[in-house]
C-alpha cells in the first residue's frame, strides 16, 4: 500500500500566505511576483517554451546538418554553403540560426523543408536560401497550411565608428569651413601628428607646381624676339577627399594621398634666373617636391629660346616646354624648335610643348607652354602667345597657375603670357622680357629687340596640402 498525503494549501509560518494553493483545477505555485527556482540538477517537464530557444554555442556548424526544437545555431559557412534539414515538427515548434561570422553573403546558407512540408506556405519539400551578411532568423511550425513560419529576422549592423582627423603642420595655414589648407612658399615639412580615420578623414589632397623657366634673351646681331619660358610642371589630386573644390582638368582621378604620424619634406621650386649674355637662353625652372606616402615630384619648366646668332636657339625640355628663339634669312633658315613638355613623363600630364620660332625670313620669339595648353607659334609678324594654366581652388580662391612666357617682338611688342602668371613678351620693340608671377610657375617672357635686352625670370613654384580637420 503506498502512502498518500492531501492538502488544498501550504501556507508560509511567518505571514500565512500561500505557498501552494489549489482552487478547483488550477494549483498556483507561489504570490505574485515571487521567483520559482529548480534545484540544480533539476529538469522541468511540461511547462512549456517561452518563444526562445536555446543556443548551442558550443557547436558552431560548418557543415550539414538536421535542425531539432527548442535549439539555436550559430552557422559558419567560411569553407562553403551549408544545408539545415528541419525536423517533423508539431504546432509551436521552434528554430533559430544566426550567421556566426558574415559569411552569407560569400557562402549561402540554406534551410530545406522535409517531405510535404512548407515553408511561409510555399512549395511542400520547399527551400529557404539566405544569402545577406549577419543574417539571422527564427522559424516556429504552424501547420501543415503554412508549415514553418519565419517570424523575425535580423541583418547585420556595424559598429559606429566615431570620426577622428587629420592633425598637421607645416607651411601657412588657413581654414575654409571644415578643411585646413597648407601653403608652402618655400621649403618645409608638412609634419602630421594625428592620423585620422575614413569617417573623418585619413588623405590629404594636393598641387605641386614647379618653378617657371626664364625667357630668352636678345640679340646682339639687330632686334630679333627670343622665346618665352616654359611654366613649371602642374600635378594636383582630384580634391574629392577633401571637398570637392574646383580644380583644373589634370587632376581628374588622381587620388589623394594617404598619410602617417611622420614629416614629409617640401621642397619649392626657384623660378629660372636672368641670363647675362646677348643670344642667350634662358635657365630653366627648378622642381617641387612633395615626398608623401606617394612622392609628388613636378618638373621645371623648360628654358625660352634665344635669338639667332650662330647656333640656332630651340626652347628647352621641361614641365612646359620652352619656345622657340627667333629665326632669320640667314643659315639656318628653318625656325627653332619649342622644348617639349611633361618631361619627365607623367601621367596625367604635367604640362605642353612650347611652340616654334617664326619662319624664315621672319624673327619674333614663340610662347612657352603652359599647364593646360602648348605655346604659340611665332608667325612671320608676329610673337606666339604663352600656354595657358591650370584653376583650382584647393586654397578656397579659384587662382590660375603655371602659364608659359610669351614670345619676344621685332620692332614690334612681344605677346601675352598664358594665364597663370605667364610673363609677357618684352613690352617694346626693344625691351627686357616680363618676369613670371612669384609662386605661379609662370614662365618669364622673352626679350623683345637687341644688344642688353634679357628674358624675363620664371616665377617661382608653390606646393599646397588639404584635408578635412572637422565635422
Amino acid at each position: 500500500m503506498t502512502s498518500k498525503i492531501k492538502v488544498d494549501n501550504i501556507n508560509k509560518v511567518s505571514d500565512d500566505s500561500n505557498i501552494i494553493n489549489k482552487c478547483g483545477t488550477t494549483i498556483t505555485l507561489g504570490a505574485s511576483g515571487d521567483s520559482i527556482a529548480l534545484a540544480s540538477g533539476a529538469s522541468q517537464t511540461g511547462f512549456g517554451r517561452t518563444g526562445t530557444v536555446d543556443w548551442q554555442t558550443g557547436s558552431i556548424k560548418t557543415g550539414d546538418f538536421t535542425g531539432a526544437n527548442g535549439e539555436g545555431y550559430f552557422i559558419n559557412t567560411t569553407a562553403g554553403a551549408i544545408t539545415m534539414t528541419l525536423p517533423t515538427a508539431t504546432a509551436g515548434d521552434i528554430i533559430s540560426i544566426q550567421d556566426y561570422n558574415n559569411t552569407f553573403d560569400d557562402n549561402n546558407f540554406i534551410i530545406q523543408a522535409g517531405s510535404g512540408i512548407k515553408i511561409n506556405g510555399g512549395t511542400a519539400a520547399g527551400k529557404l536560401i539566405l544569402s545577406t551578411e549577419g543574417q539571422g532568423l527564427t522559424l516556429v511550425f504552424v501547420d501543415s497550411t503554412v508549415g514553418w513560419r519565419s517570424i523575425e529576422s535580423t541583418t547585420f549592423s556595424t559598429e559606429s565608428v566615431l570620426p577622428t582627423y587629420i592633425a598637421a603642420t607645416g607651411g601657412t595655414v588657413t581654414t575654409s569651413g571644415s578643411f585646413k589648407i597648407h601653403t608652402f612658399t618655400g621649403p618645409g615639412t608638412f609634419c602630421v601628428s594625428a592620423v585620422g580615420n575614413a569617417s573623418g578623414s585619413d588623405k590629404v589632397d594636393y598641387l605641386v607646381i614647379a618653378g617657371g623657366a626664364s625667357g630668352g634673351n636678345g640679340s646682339s646681331a639687330g632686334g630679333y624676339g627670343a622665346g618665352g619660358g616654359g611654366a613649371g610642371g602642374y600635378r594636383e589630386s582630384s580634391g574629392s577627399s577633401a571637398g570637392c573644390y574646383t580644380r583644373s582638368p589634370l587632376g581628374a582621378c588622381v587620388s589623394a594621398l594617404p598619410v602617417t604620424a611622420t614629416g614629409y619634406p617640401v621642397t619649392v621650386g626657384a623660378g629660372g634666373s636672368i641670363k647675362g649674355s646677348d643670344n642667350d637662353e634662358g635657365n630653366p625652372g627648378s622642381n617641387s617636391v612633395f615626398a608623401g606616402t606617394t612622392t609628388i615630384t613636378s618638373a621645371g619648366g623648360g628654358a625660352g629660346g634665344g635669338t639667332y646668332q650662330g647656333p640656332q636657339k630651340n626652347g628647352s625640355n621641361g614641365g612646359s616646354g620652352g619656345g622657340g628663339g627667333s629665326g632669320a634669312s640667314e643659315p639656318p633658315t628653318t625656325p627653332a624648335n619649342g622644348g617639349t613638355g611633361n618631361t619627365p613623363p607623367v601621367s596625367p600630364p604635367q604640362g605642353n610643348a612650347g611652340g616654334n620660332g617664326s619662319p624664315p625670313s621672319g624673327e619674333p620669339g614663340a610662347g612657352g607652354g603652359g599647364a593646360t595648353a602648348a605655346g604659340q607659334n611665332a608667325p612671320t609678324n608676329g610673337s606666339g602667345q604663352g600656354g595657358a594654366g591650370g584653376t583650382s581652388s584647393i586654397n578656397a580662391t579659384p587662382t590660375a597657375r603655371a602659364g608659359g612666357g610669351g614670345g619676344g617682338g621685332l620692332g614690334r611688342a612681344g605677346a601675352a603670357g598664358g594665364s597663370g602668371g605667364g610673363g609677357a613678351g618684352g613690352p617694346t620693340c626693344s625691351s627686357n622680357g616680363i618676369a613670371g608671377t612669384t609662386n605661379t610657375g609662370g614662365g618669364g617672357g622673352g626679350a623683345s629687340g637687341g644688344t642688353g635686352r634679357r628674358g624675363g625670370a620664371g616665377g617661382s613654384g608653390v606646393v599646397i596640402i588639404r584635408y578635412k580637420f572637422q565635422d
